[in-house]
């Protein structure tokens, strides 16, 4: 089997978000021949507006959807902001969503994980997230859980956690076993 890639999209812009350390993580738990790869520039996108969406669209946007083409699947880690998605991640997926029906995801399987700061560790971001994503084109690999309550890693990075990097490194091995 040749090198599977792997997107990592993190819906925290925060530069010490525990989200990030949840993607830093997977990508330091990458199984051999699996390369995930953080796109870091969630913030840089414009709003969606179908407008601007045309052959001259900006570079972010161009990179975004040029990773995730090159991707064979997609990690999603984010937190949860007042019971929902980021706005940062929403907007990812509607400049994702593009060309409706023939997305640079299509069809590649999809996880979602994160933390928040809720006891439910971010259940209906996740489970939106899941949803809006299945619309826009990825087959989301929906038994593929992880949602940490923030407040159970007692200010540690999640790798010093053992469960959550088990299970982290669970996920990403189940995702990577989707790639067709």
């Amino acid at each position: 089997m040749s090198d599977i890639k792997v997107i990592v999209l993190v819906g925290s812009l925060r530069a010490a978000s525990i989200n990030r350390q949840i993607a830093e993580l997977a990508v330091e738990a990458a199984p051999q021949g699996v390369t995930l790869e953080l796109f870091d520039r969630l913030g840089e996108l414009p709003f969606y507006n179908e407008d601007i969406d045309n052959d001259d669209v900006v570079e972010p946007v161009v990179a975004l959807r040029g990773a995730a083409a090159e991707a064979d699947a997609a990690l999603v880690v984010t937190p949860e902001y007042n019971g929902s998605i980021p706005g940062v991640l929403k907007n990812a997926i509607d400049w994702l969503s593009r060309p409706f029906g023939d997305s640079a995801l299509k069809g590649k399987p999809l996880a979602v994980v994160g933390a928040a700061l809720g006891q439910y560790g971010g259940v209906w971001a996740h489970d939106e997230t899941r949803k809006s994503f299945g619309i826009a084109g990825p087959r989301v690999v929906e038994d593929l859980k992880l949602s940490i309550p923030a407040k159970s890693l007692d200010g540690r990075h999640p790798r010093e956690n053992a469960e959550v990097a088990a299970s982290l490194r669970d996920i990403v091995g189940k995702l990577v076993a989707e790639v067709g």
